[in-house]
């Protein structure tokens, strides 16, 4: 089947699935369990499972593991949400992401199956994910959650090898709780008995409960901050634990977050206990990680091409105030000697608070822009966001599109940092104008 019917096909299916239920989310694990049953319980067949959970860094920890994973020869597969331009980056099949010819076969496949029962969008494709990952050979699969965690799709796994919890602040409270140790009470839930879970750095908070959680079920813990530790120097980092200390390079990844995500892969390679920890390819593994979406800079492409040269163009999908707090350090230390003008181009979905996400940015960004998203239907519509961002205190304007703004921000600026954030969703559009020239379709898919 040619690309194009392909793209076309997987869209009708997909928008064929948010017909299967009226809500795209309804926390609950009964429909996928029963979709599971009938497709031969592929949950139960998996290669060993390391299943994190969390606020911030779920994407980036599996990112240097499977770094550090394939650099010591093993095979990886992996299962991770939302994507940023095709719902085929979410699938990792033994060290390959899914081709979209398999994808939409595997998900036809799955939904003959389901034969039109109530389902959500996401439980559909989770459970495709793990029928595609039980027919793939792999040394440990890599499996993040999309929601919270205790009725996450995902959490139909007994037995993984590892459970991780990385950073907890306050997001999804509508579904998770209105506060910090409610949040932390859903993402501890995927602790399983004798599992032992590393726990990443977290306010004493969130710790207290994910420790309560885990004395109840009997999974052992290893916590950073008490069992290990991270130490930035000016040009490398520390790990120390009770039975070594690690000097190691700083990350591919930017920020000293980036340094806390890549220890709590390391706590996690010293609990798997295969790889020796002096092992060269943990250094290789830091050195090479990709994660695309997460504080990088655009790409030469058709969009940089047609933007000013001295422009530091950077993307970055978080969403949320403790992302918010942690990019505006990360821009503000890129911009400790240059100290060009920060503009900051946004469009946040609609169940996201703007002005909680953009406050850390007040003092330092010469302008803040709100664009629309057209192939995004749930985005705020910019022109609203702007006038209630204003009123709160942070002036904001708005555009029509991604590109007006820049283009706009081109007229008068030939030295800038240009961030481009707020949502996956404007962080794929910009890649996806840059690799193509214009917008076109991207796939639809439950964002957190």
């Amino acid at each position: 089947m040619e690309a194009v019917n392909i793209d076309k096909s997987l869209k009708t299916l997909l928008n064929r699935f948010d017909s299967y239920h009226p809500s795209r989310i309804d926390l609950t694990l009964d429909r996928v369990i029963r979709l599971l049953r009938s497709l031969g319980q592929p949950h139960l067949k998996l290669p060993p499972v390391i299943h994190v959970a969390g606020t911030n860094g779920k994407g980036s920890t599996i990112a240097f593991l499977r770094a550090i994973f394939e650099a010591s020869g093993l095979v990886v597969s992996a299962y991770t949400s939302p994507h940023l331009i095709q719902l085929k980056e979410r699938f990792l099949l033994g060290g390959r992401t899914i081709s979209n010819y398999d994808l939409y076969n595997l998900l036809n496949e799955v939904e003959i199956i389901n034969d039109g029962k109530e389902i959500t969008e996401y439980e559909i494709i989770t459970a495709a994910a793990f029928l595609s990952l039980s027919r793939t050979k792999a040394d440990v699969v890599l499996l993040e959650t999309g929601l919270g965690g205790r009725y996450d799709a995902t959490n139909v796994v007994d037995k993984p090898i590892l459970t991780v919890i990385t950073p907890i602040s306050l997001d999804h409270e509508i579904f998770l709780g209105p506060d910090i140790a409610s949040i932390s009470a859903e993402k501890a839930a995927i602790q399983k008995k004798d599992v032992p879970s590393v726990v990443a750095y977290q306010p004493t908070e969130a710790f207290n409960v994910i420790e309560d959680t885990a004395l109840k079920v009997g999974a052992p813990v290893f916590r950073g901050g008490r069992d290990w530790f991270t130490q930035k120097k000016a040009d490398s980092f520390i790990y120390k634990s009770k039975k070594t200390t690690l000097p190691l390079p700083i990350p591919n990844l930017i920020g000293f977050h980036q340094i806390q995500n890549a220890s709590t892969a390391i706590a996690c390679i010293e609990m798997y206990k295969k790889i020796d920890l002096l092992d060269k390819n943990i250094t290789n593994g830091l050195k090479n990680v990709n994660w695309p979406g997460r504080f990088m800079a655009l790409p030469d492409g058709n969009l940089r091409k047609k933007l000013p040269k001295k422009w530091n163009i950077w993307l970055d999908a978080g969403h949320n105030e403790a992302a918010g707090k942690v990019l505006a350090k990360t821009v503000r230390q890129i911009n400790s000697e240059s100290l060009l003008p920060l503009h900051i181009v946004f469009c946040m979905l609609e169940d996201k608070d703007p002005s909680i996400f953009l406050r850390p940015f007040i003092k330092y960004a010469s302008s803040i822009t709100a664009v629309d998203l057209p192939d995004e239907p749930r985005s705020h519509n910019p022109q609203i966001a702007s006038v209630a961002l204003t009123k709160s205190g942070i002036k904001t304007g708005w555009d029509h599109s991604l590109e007006a703004s820049l283009y706009n921000l081109s007229k008068t600026l030939n030295e800038a940092h240009i961030l481009i954030c707020g949502s996956h969703a404007i962080v794929g559009a910009a890649l996806l104008i840059n690799s193509k020239g214009t917008l076109g379709c991207a796939y639809s898919g439950v964002s957190s």
